[in-house]
């Protein structure tokens, strides 16, 4: 899946089976289990492109029939956080699936479009090796840097214009 934003005509449903097909291929590989619940919390977390709350993937499940307690799905949600699979979007609490796998050079840069709440997710080495200089100078040793940069997408930015 192609990193940023997504353009408003894509074809979601492939992007929901590439982060399933992704998660998949990454348990088998390190020998972690992609249980039913974890596998459909994901693929709540992959059916929107903003972030969603623990609370709100519980209703959400409620809705389909299932009645799954939220320390299940707040279980879930840190399995999937600690596979690399999803990431939590700190200054929202809430949840986003990951669109593909890091390198331990990277930051994460998450996009947040203050209008329709759309995350895309970015990765720079550049940054990183940035930031890791930076906290080596004052002898900090960062583990998973990520940072939050709120704007408007390309898309929400036109209708302003408009």
């Amino acid at each position: 899946m192609k990193a940023g934003f997504p353009k408003p005509d894509h074809d979601h449903a492939r992007c929901v089976a590439d982060t399933l097909t992704r998660a998949e291929e990454a348990c088998e590989e390190r020998g972690a289990r992609l249980t039913p619940l974890r596998r459909r919390v994901l693929e709540e977390l992959a059916e929107s492109h903003a972030p969603v709350g623990a609370y709100e993937i519980v209703d959400r499940l409620k809705k389909g029939g299932d009645s799954t307690p939220a320390m299940s799905v707040y279980r879930a949600l840190d399995f999937l956080v600690g596979e690399g699979l999803a990431h939590r979007i700190e200054s929202r609490n809430a949840f986003l699936a990951c669109n593909r796998g890091h390198d331990a050079e990277e930051v994460v840069v998450f996009l947040l479009c203050e209008r329709c709440s759309v995350v895309a997710e970015v990765n720079s080495s550049e940054v990183g090796r940035g930031l890791t200089r930076a906290a080596s100078s004052v002898g900090f040793e960062p583990h998973a840097p990520v940072l939050e940069i709120k704007g408007l997408c390309e898309q929400c930015r036109r209708a302003k214009a408009g």
